[in-house]
């Protein structure tokens, strides 16, 4: 799991082109929307289709959206529990 977060935590750097920041910046339990990390509906949208391509996840809610885009941790448990890649 730890790799998966590590591997996450990249691949959202890299589709949201966060230039400044790191892997190591991204606690894994940090808020990902508002006073977190800071990313908006835009950000939102780019993780849905980074879900899509890179573990073949695709998400018809944007309620379901904004539960698993809480964190890391959220976002990596998902991952393990339906990706198809």
């Amino acid at each position: 799991m730890d790799a998966l977060k590590l591997e996450l935590k990249e691949n959202i750097i890299e589709q949201l082109n966060l230039e400044d920041m790191t892997a190591d910046d991204i606690a894994n339990d940090d808020i990902l929307f508002g006073d977190g990390l800071g990313l908006d509906s835009i950000d939102a949208l780019e993780l849905i289709v980074m879900l899509d391509k890179n573990y073949g996840i695709k998400l018809a809610d944007p309620k379901e959206g904004r539960a698993i885009f809480e964190s890391i941790d959220t976002m990596a448990a998902y991952i393990a529990e339906n990706r198809s890649k």
